[in-house]
């Protein structure tokens, strides 16, 4: 019995180590976290919502959105277009959030989010979004004013008023264009 036990225990071994150099991605760390190792011939990007793979990739400077999305898979059928531009060019440790069409939580649901445009709608507009009063409104028009359009849903947490928590809330129903 003890001889099988032994077998055993050398052929996960074995298998643990083959499978290491095949699929190098298999954490047998015991759950620790790893870290993606930059140099200066790469910058780090995040991206998640509507997309295949979501994820942080390592990708070449002076790369766009469209080929971050390219090596994460694609984006999904539900993807809302309007809510992301494929010509941003990528800056180290951006990330980028994919809005949907339709939402997810609602299977059935045959008529897409009611969304707003940061870009181009008044104060009024803006305010139709739950968790966007008349100030906070006010500051994304005086934002967009003074600094210009949005390229990135992102962007819109740099109007004061919205931090991450708002930001959540709102990601969902606001588009670029």
């Amino acid at each position: 019995m003890v001889k099988v036990f032994i077998a055993v225990l050398v052929v996960t071994i074995a298998l643990i180590v083959v499978f290491q150099v095949i699929d190098p991605s298999v954490d047998t760390s015991g759950g620790e976290q790893t870290t993606l190792v930059s140099d200066t011939n790469t910058i780090s990007v995040s991206i998640s919502g509507e997309v295949s793979k979501p994820g942080t990739y390592l990708m070449e400077p002076n790369t766009y959105l469209v080929d971050l999305i390219s090596v994460a898979g694609g984006v999904t059928n539900n993807a809302d277009e309007l809510a992301y531009d494929t010509s941003y060019l990528l800056a180290d440790s951006l990330s980028f959030y994919i809005a949907p069409k339709f939402d997810n939580n609602d299977v059935c649901s045959m008529s897409p989010i009611v969304k707003v445009n940061i870009n181009n709608d008044s104060a009024e507009q803006l305010q139709t979004i739950s968790g966007i009063g008349s100030t906070v409104a006010n500051q994304i028009v005086n934002y967009r004013t003074t600094n210009g359009k949005f390229y990135r849903i992102e962007d819109v947490k740099n109007v004061s008023g919205i931090g991450n928590a708002t930001f959540e809330k709102i990601k969902n129903y606001i588009t670029l264009r």
